[in-house]
């Protein structure tokens, strides 16, 4: 009967779910001058971290086409002043990371939302034909259903937070605060292109940072 209940509370104290068990890459903090800003402005921070103070901010890290994680650490520090809608009319707080950034008409979003309702969403954005912003505008979005999801935490003011993503093949696995949150299978038109990672924030006011493998 002892063995039995021991037994019974390893089950309930192991993981749940293989990839909370996986062993992560090695991921470096990258510098301002290892990022090339698509748009927007980001600047250094008194201790070395990215500060994001404009509506919008796109930015990308060169070379990285191979990677398979990424992460940001970041402080919420409210909304920006001024607020920008996006191309689509709707005003949205949000930051998250660009997984296989060939441009701004191609790309993996896994975006964190603040507003109007909160959560993660994953999208996919494919405009083969497409490669800038002006051609392409609010086009070939794609949301990703996950497969298991669980709530995220409110953004508050001040509230540090990290965001942590993995794929292999079109498995793409979201990590919130170390928990997994969201899991699914992208789709064949996230395979059309592909590029590096990088980092998006619109209408609100962060200190971040971005976390990669090195090329």
């Amino acid at each position: 009967m002892r063995r039995n209940l021991l037994l019974l509370a390893l089950a309930l104290l192991a993981p749940s779910h293989p990839a909370c068990t996986r062993e992560r890459p090695p991921l470096t903090r990258t510098a301002l001058r290892q990022l090339h800003v698509t748009q927007g402005v980001l600047s250094e921070a008194a201790d070395g971290r990215l500060a994001v103070e404009v509506s919008k901010v796109r930015a990308v890290v060169p070379g990285l086409d191979d990677a398979t994680a990424a992460e940001l650490r970041f402080t919420y520090l409210g909304p920006t002043r001024v607020q920008k809608a996006l191309a689509s009319g709707e005003s949205r707080q949000q930051l998250g990371l660009k997984l296989r950034a060939q441009d701004g008409c191609n790309v993996v979003y896994v975006m964190w939302r603040l507003g109007p309702k909160a959560g993660l969403h994953v999208s996919v954005k494919s405009n083969p034909k497409n490669h800038t912003s002006a051609e392409c505008g609010n086009r070939g979005y794609t949301r990703v259903r996950a497969q298991r999801e669980v709530p995220v935490p409110e953004l508050v003011p001040g509230a540090s937070h990290t965001l942590y993503a993995e794929w292999e093949g079109p498995a793409l696995r979201v990590q919130v605060d170390g928990v997994l949150a969201w899991e699914g299978t992208l789709p064949p038109e996230a395979f059309d292109f592909e590029g590096p990672v990088g980092l998006r924030t619109d209408n609100g006011r962060f200190e971040l940072e971005l976390l990669t493998q090195q090329p």
